[in-house]
């Protein structure tokens, strides 16, 4: 029976993860399976891989073939290094001791590599995540700033509201350039006032001289009155003394 090491999908959409199994070829991919090796999660960086190595180093040398993926997790685990020295082992190239110490250099090796990829996907997080705060603090100053520039006329036209300045007097500077003036309409007014006066005068005389007059002109009335009132009455007299004689 052809075994093939592979894996099958399980978890939610989007946020896979799959379980390293050995199975039967002719099976379906999530079918039927012969032996669960381990676990495969890459949702995380880097990616999660648990592996039961002897019991899939004990499989490979079986001759249980792996899918693409499933030869490149066994790779990163050192499955296909044991199974290598293994080989080596059974051709008499080296002694089993030699192997583990061989595969010991190599595992020593790879776990540096992937705790210096470790480090470098940590501090580049963690620069990441100073930047996006940096850039937040930034984006909040602005806002921040656009909030008091926005608040500023407002809070102006309340203090202005509140102390009213007093009213300045406006003064008006003469100009430089002199205009011109017009002798005519600028005399014209000191002449009616001039004329305007004379007859105010007058006029004040005439009604303070029109009483006079009219007491004047009574006295002279009676007067002639008077006069020939005597006129009448002396000849009156003259006739009677003539009729005496």
């Amino acid at each position: 029976m052809a075994t093939k090491i592979r894996l099958q999908r399980h978890g939610r959409k989007g946020r896979p993860i799959f379980h390293i199994v050995v199975a039967d070829s002719r099976a379906k991919r999530d079918g039927r399976y012969i032996e669960r090796l381990g676990l495969y999660n890459p949702n995380t960086d880097p990616a999660t891989i648990d592996i039961n190595f002897d019991s899939a180093v004990d499989w490979v040398m079986k001759g249980a073939q792996p899918t693409d993926t499933a030869r490149a997790i066994l790779s990163y685990k050192g499955v296909l290094m044991k199974k290598h020295l293994l080989n080596g082992v059974k051709k008499g190239a080296f002694d089993e001791a030699e192997a583990e110490k061989r595969f010991d250099a190599w595992m020593g090796d790879k776990s540096g590599r992937i705790e210096a990829k470790r480090d470098k996907l940590t501090k580049e997080a963690e620069e990441k995540r100073m930047k996006a705060l940096e850039a937040e603090k930034e984006a909040n100053k602005a806002r921040a700033a656009e909030a008091l520039e926005a608040e500023a006329p407002e809070i102006a036209e309340e203090t202005e509201e509140a102390n009213p300045a007093p009213a300045e007097a406006q003064v008006e500077e003469p100009s430089m350039e002199a205009e011109p003036v017009d002798e005519t309409s600028a005399e014209a007014p000191v002449a009616e006032a001039e004329t305007a006066e004379p007859a105010e005068e007058q006029v004040e005389e005439t009604s303070a001289e029109a009483p006079v007059a009219e007491a004047e002109s009574a006295e002279a009335e009676e007067t002639k009155a008077e006069k020939e009132a005597d006129e009448e009455a002396a000849p009156a007299e003259d006739s009677e003394d003539d009729k005496k004689d």
